[in-house]
C-alpha cells in the first residue's frame, strides 16, 4: 500500500522558510550587522561568532534560576557556597528554584508556565540531563542564557567546572560572557482516528531528540518518513529519532549517526536498527520539517521519546511532524572565562580552555578516534 500524506503535513506552516534577499540586500545587512556586533568575542575555531549576552543594553541579571540534580553531598556543598556568593557579591539578586522537596534555604518559589517570574539567568548544577531538565521548564517563550557546573556523570553539554563559579558569575554579571545559541525541536501530533491534530506545540520543546522507537513489541515498526511533505522512505526498523546537532552526540550518534556541530541549524534523521543495510542517516536544513508516520501495515504500536521522557503513543496511522523550534537554549561558552594570559589547563573537560569548547569536549569526553589500545591496556601489556 503506497504511502499517504497525514492531514497536517497538507497545511503545514511555512514559518521557518528563509526568505530570499537579492546579494545587496544580504551584504548590506551583514555589513550592518557587522557593526552592530563589533564587540563580540569570537571562539577561535567556531564556524560562526557567539553572540555576546546582553549585547544591547548589557544588563546584569536581576533574577537567577538554580535548577540542580538530586542533592547528593557535593551538590549541597556546591549549592551552599554558589548562594553564599550571590547573596555577598550580589545582594539586589533574587534566586528561585523549583517546588521541590530538597529546595535550598534562602531561595524563592519558581513555577513555570507562560505568567512565570521572570528569570534572567538559569544555572544548573549536574550533568547532562539537568540541563535537558531546565531547558523542559521553558516550553513557552525564550529560554534565557544558560550557565552550567558539572557536576554530573558525563558533562559534555557543562561548559565549567563547580570551582570557577565566581569568574564565572562576573563574567556574565560584567556582560562580556558569549553564548551559543543551541538548537530545538518542535513536535505537532496527529491522531488518525480522531483527525485531531495536536496544535499546542509550544508544550513540546526537545533540545536532544525526538524518537520513535517499538519499546516492548517484538516486532518491528513500518514507519513512512515525509519530508517537506514528500515522501521519502518506508523505513522497517526497531525506529528512528530525529536530533538537533546537540543532540548529535547522544542518543542519534550510539545509533550510527553523524556528529554535527552545535552551532549549524539542522535536523538529523537517524534509524535504529533498519531492516536495509542502504539506509544511511540524513541531515536536514533546519527550515525542513520531518514527518513520521506509523505506517498501515506496521504490526504494533510506536512510542514516542522526547529527551529521554516518554510523551505518546502512535498507532498506525498517527504521525508526528518535527521541525525546528523558533525558542533555542543559549548557553554560555567556556571560553567566556579565559583570559588571554591565561595557560591551557589541561585535563577533564569540564574546565576552561583557549579553544572551541566543542573540540576540546569530543576529544576529552567521547575520545574521538581514540586508537583500540587505551592506556589502561597499555599499562596492563606492560605488567
Amino acid at each position: 500500500m503506497s504511502a499517504s500524506i497525514p492531514q497536517i503535513l497538507r497545511s503545514r506552516s511555512r514559518h521557518f522558510s528563509a526568505p530570499r534577499t537579492s546579494r545587496t540586500t544580504w551584504l548590506s545587512n551583514l555589513w550592518s550587522i557587522s557593526f552592530q556586533r563589533c564587540s563580540i568575542r569570537p571562539l577561535s575555531s567556531s564556524p560562526s561568532p557567539p553572540k555576546t549576552l546582553h549585547s544591547d543594553a548589557r544588563v546584569p541579571p536581576k533574577s537567577i534560576l538554580l535548577v540542580n540534580k538530586l542533592r547528593t553531598e557535593p551538590v549541597i556543598q556546591g549549592i551552599a557556597a554558589l548562594l553564599a556568593h550571590v547573596n555577598k557579591t550580589y545582594p539586589g539578586v533574587k534566586v528561585f528554584h523549583e517546588d521541590r522537596s530538597d529546595i535550598p534555604n534562602g531561595v524563592d518559589v519558581w513555577v513555570p508556565g507562560a505568567n512565570s517570574e521572570k528569570i534572567d539567568l538559569v544555572v544548573t548544577l549536574g550533568g547532562d540531563g539537568t540541563i535537558l531538565h531546565a531547558s523542559s521548564l521553558f516550553s513557552v517563550g525564550a529560554v534565557p542564557p544558560v550557565l552550567s557546573f558539572s557536576m554530573g556523570t558525563l558533562g559534555f553539554l557543562l561548559p565549567f567546572h563547580i570551582d570557577d563559579f565566581a569568574k564565572a558569575l562576573e563574567t556574565v554579571f560584567q556582560g562580556k560572557a558569549t553564548i551559543l545559541d543551541r538548537m530545538r525541536l518542535s513536535c505537532t501530533f496527529y491522531d488518525h482516528e480522531s483527525g485531531k491534530t495536536e496544535t499546542d506545540d509550544v508544550a513540546w520543546q526537545v533540545m536532544n531528540e525526538v524518537a520513535l522507537h517499538r519499546g516492548s513489541s517484538p516486532h518491528l515498526n513500518t514507519i513512512d518518513i515525509f519530508v517537506d511533505g514528500q515522501h521519502l522512505t518506508e523505513a522497517v526498523s526497531d525506529g528512528v529519532i530525529v536530533s538537533t546537532p546537540t543532540g548529535s552526540t547522544a542518543y542519534s550518534l550510539s545509533a550510527g549517526g553523524p556528529i554535527v556541530h552545535p552551532s549549524l541549524s539542522a535536523l538529523v534523521l537517524t534509524p535504529i536498527c533498519p531492516r536495509s543495510l542502504s539506509f544511511r542517516p540524513l541531515v536536514f536544513p533546519s527550515s525542513s520539517s520531518v514527518t513520521l508516520r506509523i505506517g498501515d501495515r506496521s504490526r504494533a504500536s510506536a512510542g514516542v521519546s522526547m529527551d529521554g521522557r516518554g510523551s505518546h503513543i502512535l498507532n498506525p496511522g498517527d504521525s508526528v511532524t518535527v521541525q525546528s523550534s523558533p525558542f533555542p537554549v543559549p548557553c554560555i561558552n567556556r571560553s567566556s572565562i579565559v583570559e588571554d594570559n591565561e595557560d591551557e589547563r589541561q585535563g577533564e573537560g569540564a574546565r576552561p580552555g583557549k579553544e572551541d569548547d566543542w573540540v576540546r569536549d569530543i576529544n576529552n569526553l567521547l575520545q574521538y578516534n581514540a586508537t583500540f589500545r587505551s592506556k589502561a591496556l597499555l599499562r596492563h601489556s606492560r605488567t
